[in-house]
């Protein structure tokens, strides 16, 4: 099985292993006929869930004896796990057999054994966590989410460039608005390094729109929102919270009593379009940019829908070629110190 479009597919890591993830990824291959899998995990866990895709040649197992636990330390798994299902499925986009691999896995397991085995695209220090979350009139493509709490002006950048390329590829915005998330609008705030980096994304080819403020990122006004892996994590956690009060709230105002039940009913188109909108099963599937090769993260709770659109998310930026991509705009964009 050549590389071509082909997604490995850590079957073992996450909350709900293969049971969750081997038949996620088969309802994605059955809808995508150019689309190949490989799937990595233990057999007793796997084989049965194959199928009849035990007898198809776009798919294909791949055993891996060890399983990263989600409380594991990053370095432990990436020394001691070489037989992880999580490393065979990213040893298998290094050796060219797949051009993108998924994970529901540990993060920071995940994020340290990419890095090592596939290193980072030339001119890009670190990785960032890149996923898209609802905004007026579609997405916005967010970026760093966790990976790095720490980061430099020139980091910030990066993440502009490569938040960039996201939105370009998986959203088909030709000239991605891009913002750095701040306290305010004005130039005078901030720390030193947003405002070292608001400095020279002004200056470069990036069509970057200045700072902008928390409440700026559902507006639609802006397609990609540059911030430290620190805050982008609150903030991506606080929504996935404020998400789920209204959920809850509208869930008991409309069942409060008789009256507001019959409302319920005749809202229930709008309400059922609303949920669907809002839920954070739509948005799973988190790239980490950056490295020479396509990794998606999936929540690590996923349910089979979640785990579906983590594939798809492979699918697209294998595809689109991201990893060469960030190389070939970061050459193209000239920033000044």
């Amino acid at each position: 099985m050549t590389a071509g479009l082909t997604v490995a597919v850590d079957a073992m890591s996450g909350d709900h292993g293969a049971a969750v993830a081997v038949p996620a990824a088969l309802a994605v291959l059955a809808s995508t006929p150019d689309l190949r899998l490989i799937i990595v995990g233990r057999g007793e866990a796997v084989l049965p869930l194959l199928g009849a895709a035990r007898d198809d040649d776009r798919c294909r197992f791949v055993e891996a004896t060890e399983v990263v636990a989600m409380d594991e330390r990053p370095q432990d798994a990436l020394r001691r796990k070489k037989n992880s299902s999580m490393r065979v499925a990213i040893n298998l986009v290094e050796s060219g057999e797949a051009s993108a691999c998924v994970s529901a896995g540990n993060t920071g397991a995940l994020l340290a054994t990419a890095r090592f085995v596939l290193g980072m695209v030339p001119g890009i220090d670190r990785p960032a966590i890149v996923s898209a979350v609802p905004s007026v009139g579609g997405y916005t493509v967010m970026l760093d989410l966790g990976a790095n709490p720490d980061c430099s002006d020139d980091h910030l950048v990066q993440f502009a460039v490569m938040g960039s390329v996201i939105a370009s590829d998986l959203h088909g915005i030709e000239r991605p608005r891009v913002g750095l998330l701040n306290v305010g609008e004005e130039d005078i705030k901030g720390t030193e390094q947003i405002k070292a980096a608001h400095k020279r994304l002004t200056g470069s080819a990036l069509n970057y729109c200045g700072f902008v403020e928390g409440d700026k990122i559902f507006s639609g006004d802006i397609d990609v929102v540059v911030t430290d892996g620190f805050t982008g994590n609150v903030s991506l956690k606080t929504m996935e919270g404020l998400a789920r009060f209204i959920s809850g709230a509208m869930k008991e105002e409309f069942t409060r009593n008789a009256v507001r039940k019959i409302g319920a009913l005749a809202a229930a188109p709008t309400l059922n379009a609303l949920k669907a909108r809002l839920d954070p099963r739509a948005y799973n599937g988190a790239s980490m940019v950056g490295l020479q090769g396509v990794v998606i993260k999936s929540h690590g709770g996923a349910d089979r829908v979640s785990f579906a659109n983590a594939v798809r998310v492979a699918v697209t930026e294998a595809r689109n070629g991201v990893p060469e991509q960030i190389g070939e705009l970061l050459a193209k964009v000239v920033i000044s110190d």
